[in-house]
């Protein structure tokens, strides 16, 4: 009887041990984005036996992914005038630092029709930011 008590204390602590590995996810330090902002995700890179950072600056044009492990965005950029899009997952450890840039206005949580515009056309509005002074 008590080998069995003390086996099920051992499992409560592995069950508890691997809630908390979990629940310190990434993606609680990232800042909250939406479709339509712009943001720079900084990842590392290996090649070979060297490891460096790169950054990928884009719109999001769609978040999918119901819990943060399964979790992924997708940016889109115009670089020398193609237009590249990137899937990122959240968790995923390559990624270094998210930074938001701009928050866009936008009316759709899927943006895929930036693909068929080009130039002006392709911009986004900004969203008016209301900041309170705290000194009032």
């Amino acid at each position: 009887m008590t080998l069995r008590l003390i086996n099920i204390i051992d499992i409560m602590d592995l069950i508890n041990l691997v809630e908390q590995s979990f629940s310190q996810n990434k993606a609680a330090s990232y800042p909250q984005f939406k479709a339509g902002d712009t943001i720079t995700v900084t990842y590392r890179i290996k090649e070979g036996d060297k490891e460096r950072l790169q950054s990928f600056r884009g719109v999001v044009i769609q978040i999918c992914g119901a819990t943060p492990y399964t979790k992924t965005f997708t940016i889109r950029k115009v670089s020398n005038g193609i237009g590249v899009e990137r899937i990122f997952p959240y968790e995923s450890p390559a990624i270094d630092k998210i930074e938001l840039n701009k928050v866009g206005k936008v009316r759709r949580a899927r943006i895929f029709y930036l693909r068929n515009l080009a130039g002006k056309k392709a911009r986004i509005k900004e969203a008016k930011r209301v900041v309170k002074n705290p000194a009032e």
